[in-house]
Formats: C-alpha cells, structure tokens, sequence
C-alpha cells in the first residue's frame, strides 16, 4: 500500500505538470483530459472541461505525485488544493480506511467501481485532510 501526493490545478495543470517534469528529469508525462473519459449522458461534459487534465502521474525521487484540474465550478482555494491518494491492490484494506476515516469526516465519493478503478472513494476525515482511495498498483 501507498500513500501518494495528489495536487488539484484550476486550469492549469497540463503548465504544472510539464513544468514539474522537467525541473525533476522525469520521463514525459502521460496526461488524460476530462474529453477522454468515457461519455455519461447523466452528465454531459461541458466545453471548457474536454481539455481539462483529469488525471497525470510523475514519479519524482521514487514517489508518485498525481495532478489533476478541478472540474469546472468545483471549488478551489490556493494552499488547499493536495489530498493523500491511498492506493492498493487489496480491497478489504482500502474499505477498512475508509470506514475508519469517514468517522467524524464527510465522503465527497462513496467506494465504488468506477471505469479507471475496481474501487475508487474520496473523503475529508475529521481534521479536513483530504483522501483518495483507489485500487490498483502500488
């Protein structure tokens, strides 16, 4: 199991992560935009979001560091915009933190499978640190 960095932009991630890549040597970033999801007729993507990065990864001295922009007309506040990503390959130890981080906390994404993840959830514990649960490599 992992616990990983993650860093919210308001439009200017693709800037950031370029920008990171190359002031740490790291290999060429593969961004994914909100436009490359798979469609929801639910809910409609809007324009200013196609472009938008949902998600990119850099490995920066042996750490992942994940970016993403926020999602048109989600908030945003400078020196609020990282979370700690847990990510693993074992489902029962991602629902065990969950359940125990959500005590006193709110769930912005209850677990669930989505189309990148098995079991993917998101919430802010009780002292308003942000996680992301997500199953997958370590």
């Amino acid at each position: 199991m992992a616990v990983n960095a993650y860093l919210n932009f308001n439009g200017n991630c693709r800037e950031a992560v370029e920008f990171y890549a190359k002031v740490f040597g790291t290999e060429k970033p593969n961004l994914m935009t909100f436009g490359e999801a798979p469609p929801n007729p639910e809910y409609p993507l809007p324009d200013e979001a196609k472009n938008l990065i949902m998600h990119a990864q850099l490995d920066i001295f042996g750490s992942h560091v994940m970016f993403s922009d926020v999602f048109p007309g989600m908030p945003f506040t400078v020196g609020s915009n990282i979370s700690l990503a847990l990510v693993s390959n074992d489902i029962d130890a991602l629902k065990s933190a969950f359940a125990g981080l959500k005590e006193g906390g709110q769930v912005g994404m209850e677990l669930q499978e989505t189309f990148w993840s098995k079991c993917y959830g998101s919430l802010s514990d009780k002292f308003g640190v942000t996680w992301q649960f997500n199953h997958g490599e370590v």
